[in-house]
């Protein structure tokens, strides 16, 4: 059984910055890629970012490029997501994922467990 639980949400004023961290329990993490996903109220659940299994790939939605960056310690078990330049239409609850794979991926379905989410408010 696989845990991720998220944390460092918040709220910020537009412009500002936050980190969140998604720690992961239960399996062999360093062999996944993980992604960070975000949802809004009446918005299907999008893809943010994701990372491959060592760290060395990662990709990005064209709304979050060159203002976020994911990240990866496989030795402490975590993913970070570093949010800069934010924007109110960043706000979101956000989740964390484990896609069973190397690579990664855009796909919501690909990824199979989930975290409980943590909500980032920006406000204007």
């Amino acid at each position: 059984q696989v845990q991720l639980v998220e944390s460092g949400g918040g709220l910020v004023q537009a412009g500002g910055s936050l980190r969140l961290s998604c720690v992961a329990s239960g399996r062999t993490f360093s062999t996944y890629a993980m992604g960070w996903f975000r949802q809004s109220p009446e918005k299907e659940r999008e893809f943010v970012a994701a990372i491959n299994w060592s760290g060395g790939r990662t990709a990005y939605a064209d709304s979050v490029k060159g203002r976020f960056t994911i990240s990866r310690d496989n030795a402490k078990n975590t993913v970070d997501l570093q949010m800069n330049s934010l924007k109110p239409e960043d706000t979101a609850v956000y989740y964390c994922a484990i896609r069973p794979d190397w690579g990664t991926s855009t796909r919501t379905y690909e990824y199979n467990y989930w975290g409980q989410g943590t909500q980032v408010t920006v406000s204007s």
